[in-house]
């Protein structure tokens, strides 16, 4: 298994991101159906393990990370997680793209579009 793509990732967070994958939300759902046969010409991965994370989207190649913001992640708990799970994966050179659940799903054409697929920002 390559180390490198995965940071290290442990037994269950693979097991997490297993069960993820089998249970998209629906605006998960909908991003992969445009973006998971490499239509940005970027090869995603989708729930992928990344050191104690499970990503919602990862390109290895090029480092973005694409997530999918739902409702939950306006609650203050779970926004002090995600800083703190963002600053560690950025350590790792990871960069994000966030998008909230209802722009998916209500415009996703502009999420398409979105420049910082092919650059480290």
């Amino acid at each position: 298994m390559n180390d490198n793509m995965f940071y290290k990732a442990s037994p269950l967070v693979f097991q997490i991101a297993t069960e993820l994958r089998s249970k998209p939300t629906p605006a998960e759902e909908l991003l992969w159906s445009y973006i998971g046969q490499g239509q940005l010409g970027i090869k995603f991965r989708r729930q992928h393990p990344a050191s104690m994370y499970v990503l919602d989207f990862y390109a290895h190649k090029l480092k973005p990370a694409i997530e999918i913001d739902g409702s939950i992640h306006s609650n203050d708990a779970v926004k002090r997680n995600d800083v703190n799970r963002q600053s560690h994966l950025e350590s790792l050179g990871i960069c994000f793209i966030r998008f909230s659940s209802e722009q998916v799903l209500t415009d996703l054409e502009f999420v398409l579009s979105e420049k910082k697929y092919n650059t480290h920002e």
